[in-house]
């Protein structure tokens, strides 16, 4: 469901109601005469609809998390807010950026249109920039020949599997977050689909190794071994992105988690 296009045309059916009645039906309505229903409903609903619309359009989405790929740093059932014109301002539905802002940096948590299906949105790392290399191997990431620094915290039981990952440190840049690794499982996610730009990436059992082409970015979920993300379907273009995450503003089974996140 387009939700942001559903918004829109009720905008702009209450705003053509509103504007009808103003240079219409009140001229002709008696001055003791109440308005209809069909008029008085879009009019009190139109500047409603008009603040949600330009509030959700160009500075805050509200994103539910919908699977464990994110874990630690998010679980199943927050409720974040997304910033809209962190990476530029766009035009609702097209999503065309008109004003430039400034871009993803490597470490990112951001919200994405699922490349093979854009009626949906993702959520993820961002890991590789444009030109960059990204190499997976060993459960160990490189970004352009320099291995990312880990440290190792200890023991994670994963809440969506019940099972024991091992629970790491990781520096993207100057940004630290948290990922879990399942040190039984498969280096590669099964199932890699064909995706354009395939040509750019070499597989093997122990990993990958990509070529970010310009305009598209490499993501990851911190849930290594339990995310179907570039490693599978591929990369994500410039134009398919939503905003990015910085905020958890609701958890119903665990209200403790409120608050920014890394």
């Amino acid at each position: 469901m387009n939700f942001a296009l559903i918004l829109f045309l009720l905008l702009v059916v209450t705003g053509l109601m509103a504007l009808a009645d103003r240079l219409y039906f009140a001229k002709r309505r008696a001055k003791d005469e109440k308005e209809p229903w069909w008029i008085e409903y879009p009019k009190s609903f139109f500047p409603v609809i008009l603040a949600v619309f330009l509030l959700r359009s160009f500075l805050v989405e509200p994103f539910k998390i919908p699977s464990g790929s994110m874990i630690p740093t998010l679980l199943v059932g927050d409720f974040i807010l997304v910033n809209k014109y962190a990476y530029g301002i766009r035009l609702p539905i097209v999503n065309k950026k008109i004003v430039e802002v400034g871009g993803p940096q490597r470490g990112d948590v951001m919200v994405f249109r699922y490349p093979e299906d854009p009626s949906l949105d993702y959520i993820k790392r961002v890991v590789g920039l444009p030109g960059d290399t990204v190499r997976y191997t060993g459960k160990r990431l490189w970004i352009n020949g320099e291995e990312v620094p880990l440290k190792q915290l200890g023991d994670y039981v994963n809440p969506e599997r019940m099972s024991v990952a091992t629970e790491y440190t990781e520096k993207l840049g100057t940004q630290e977050h948290r990922v879990i690794v399942e040190n039984d499982a498969p280096a590669m996610p099964p199932f890699v689909r064909r995706f354009p730009h395939r040509e750019n990436c070499l597989y093997n059992s122990d990993g990958l190794q990509c070529k970010v082409p310009p305009g598209h970015f490499f993501m990851m979920g911190d849930n290594r071994d339990n995310s179907s993300d570039s490693r599978v379907w591929g990369f994500v273009p410039e134009e398919n992105i939503v905003g990015k995450a910085f905020f958890i503003w609701l958890n119903l089974g665990e209200p403790r988690r409120f608050g920014s996140f890394n």
